[in-house]
């Protein structure tokens, strides 16, 4: 189309194929090609890549795609109305025993969760890095949804190499202050003080792991010779990047939190001087250790088959072109893993465990932790990987997006629990 190849068909000759098969005969094999042009006014050269998103290009692995989403999403909505049903049941039977009770019966019956209600709402440890997290886990997921939307709208080229990494860079550096903002409102609001040092952790929180990572990637690509290594003039603009933009709007986000944004947590219940005890004996199937794997594995399951292909374009140079699907995966995946945090949540408090903060955030983010599980099988079982170069871009930058998955789920999953907790203990009566 106007001098301009929108597409290319590949074909053979049957009768021109070669057997290769016998390793121990020298063959010989002469090669030849022929090339045959078409004009195509209909198909235009910013639409090129739609005749691969057509259903009827790629029809198996299309449908496949699609009954894959289907039955994921299914499952993933049996699952949550299974565990809505429960936990509303649960919290039903809670609120009309505590509410009905007088206050002498109240002192002699309450248990479980209402027993901590003057230690649920203590803060957690380490505050400053548990605010950073927490900050850049939603400055990642705006960031996301922004780069998805620009890919769904093609205001970002999805088929040109590299686009949509520099695009996820811009992105990151011009939300910057979204994630400072969070983090520094979220410290006030624990009664904080050292705030610039809450501010300092959230520029460094996400990049410094990302150069650690691209410093060593990179010297082993320049170590082999290799043309993957990114030249000096692309190192200097990433650096001028976060330099300029980057920090800078990381600071004045830090300076409207501590400005404009309330720094009163509006905790519903008191909060005692002497933390309560905490039982050790509990069941295995209560336990830390498996509170996590549940967390991270169900939500893993959900989005199992669109990871395969995400996979597959990514290492295996494959066309990507379903951007809407991937979106719905990325939705679907923040509410199933906010829905299993407060349910895992409501056990946890039940057996008298106040230290829900980091627990929370931990269980939420453990889907980071089976995608990258996930990247060795895929890395010794289907990519056909093998050499140090290889292995030290692959492990290397699936550590990063899978940390970053850990950020943004653990964030979400806190967000959605501290609803939860304020909601069920400004419900009930309390001393």
């Amino acid at each position: 189309n106007n001098a301009q190849i929108v597409s290319v068909t590949v074909t053979i000759e049957r009768d021109s194929r070669v057997d290769i098969t016998n390793v121990h005969k020298p063959t010989t094999v002469q090669f030849s090609y022929s090339v045959e042009w078409f004009e195509n006014h209909e198909l235009p050269w910013k639409m090129r890549m739609t005749r691969y998103a057509d259903s009827r290009f790629l029809p198996g692995s299309f449908e496949i795609h699609w009954l894959s989403i289907i039955n994921s999403f299914v499952l993933v909505l049996l699952l949550t109305a299974f565990l809505t049903i429960i936990l509303m049941r649960v919290l039903k039977n809670d609120f009309s025993r505590y509410m009905e009770l007088d206050d002498e019966a109240l002192e002699e019956e309450e248990s479980g969760w209402k027993l901590i209600h003057g230690d649920v709402f203590r803060f957690p440890e380490f505050p400053v890095f548990f605010c950073a997290s927490v900050g850049t886990g939603v400055q990642l997921i705006v960031a996301t949804f922004f780069l998805l939307g620009l890919a769904l709208t093609n205001l970002i080229s999805t088929t040109r190499r590299g686009s949509i990494l520099a695009g996820l860079v811009v992105l990151y550096c011009l939300t910057c202050s979204i994630g400072s903002f969070v983090s520094t409102r979220l410290y006030f609001q624990m009664n904080g003080k050292a705030w610039v040092r809450c501010v300092l952790f959230t520029a460094a929180l996400f990049p410094a792991p990302v150069a650690v990572v691209f410093l060593w990637v990179n010297t082993v690509a320049l170590a082999h010779g290799s043309t993957s290594a990114l030249p000096f003039s692309t190192i200097f603009t990433i650096a001028a990047l976060y330099a300029l933009i980057a920090f800078p709007l990381t600071v004045v986000g830090g300076i409207a939190a501590k400005n404009y944004a309330s720094h009163d947590f509006n905790a519903p219940t008191r909060t005692t001087k002497v933390a309560r005890e905490i039982p050790t004996e509990v069941p295995w199937y209560r336990s830390r250790f498996f509170q996590m794997v549940i967390s991270g594995f169900l939500p893993f399951s959900a989005i199992y088959i669109e990871l395969h292909y995400i996979f597959a374009s990514m290492w295996g140079h494959q066309i990507y072109t379903l951007f809407g699907i991937l979106l719905f995966a990325f939705i679907l995946l923040i509410i199933v893993t906010s829905f299993i945090s407060v349910a895992l949540l409501y056990f946890q408090l039940a057996r008298e465990d106040h230290r829900w903060w980091w627990s929370t955030f931990i269980n939420a983010g453990m889907t980071g932790l089976f995608i990258y599980a996930y990247s060795f099988f895929y890395y010794f079982h289907r990519s056909g990987m093998s050499g140090m170069l290889q292995s030290s871009f692959y492990f290397g930058y699936m550590s990063i997006v899978s940390f970053a998955f850990f950020l943004m789920l653990g964030s979400a999953g806190f967000h959605f629990s501290l609803l939860f907790v304020k909601h069920i203990y400004s419900r009930v009566k309390c001393d």
